[in-house]
């Protein structure tokens, strides 16, 4: 099995963040560093990852949490702030967020241990849209929703054609849904941005056809079989 394949198995990443867990020399085979990508594992090698053994198998868990602001989504954080793990911490299974969101936005986040299943959520090639809901700066006219819709350049990457709905325009600002398929850095943020719209505020409220619903901020459930089973092949 490909190592990158045998790191996502055992919940550490995704295959992407595991490749880049190998180039960074945190992975070891029977005691010795790897940085080869495409490296296999053999049956009876010891696989280890920043020091700790790890195993390909294992139980697969699949959560949907609603983040709230003010947590980061990652692993550890170097400034000491709560983590998106701290809100999940009784479950025992090691587990990590599927994509991110950013430390101002809220909403829909998924976390699981299989990296097959998060690599097909985050890969853009698989078109599996997110639905965002926007609090945005001033009037979104029609011309700016036009850009949104064809793709517009955030600094050096030029977004595909995005989904745009506008629910409610006010004077001073207009409530959004937009729904992206990339997940660059802070992409919703810089894409109204781009369009000379700041935004307020920013939830997630679906991934694909698996919606937020009324889960209170900071609660988190288990995914049912069939959102599982429609994710895997939406």
């Amino acid at each position: 099995m490909r190592l990158n394949k045998y790191i996502a198995q055992a919940g550490i990443a995704s295959r992407r963040k595991a490749d880049e867990l190998i180039i960074n020399g945190n992975v070891k085979i029977n005691g010795l560093p790897v940085k080869e990508l495409g490296t296999d594992v053999k049956e009876g090698d010891v696989v280890e990852v920043n020091g700790r053994r790890i195993e390909a198998e294992g139980k697969k868990v699949y959560i949907a949490l609603n983040k709230p602001l003010g947590y980061v989504t990652t692993s550890s954080d170097d400034k000491d702030r709560a983590t998106v793990l701290d809100l999940v911490a009784d479950i025992p299974e090691r587990i990590f967020p599927v994509g991110r969101l950013d430390y101002n936005t809220s909403g829909l986040l998924i976390l699981t241990n299989d990296g097959d299943f998060a690599y097909r959520l985050t890969h853009p090639k698989h078109h599996v849209y997110k639905t965002y809901r926007a609090v945005v700066q001033g009037q979104l006219s029609n011309e700016r929703i036009a850009r949104l819709r064809k793709g517009v350049d955030i600094g050096g990457f030029v977004t595909s054609p995005a989904i745009v709905n506008v629910i409610k325009q006010q004077e001073r600002k207009a409530l959004v849904e937009i729904l992206i398929y990339e997940g660059k850095n802070r992409q919703v943020r810089k894409m109204f941005n781009a369009v000379g719209n700041k935004v307020l505020e920013l939830e997630r409220i679906a991934i694909g056809d698996v919606r937020l619903g009324r889960m209170m901020e900071g609660h988190y459930r288990k995914l049912t079989r069939e959102e599982i089973e429609y994710l895997k092949n939406v």
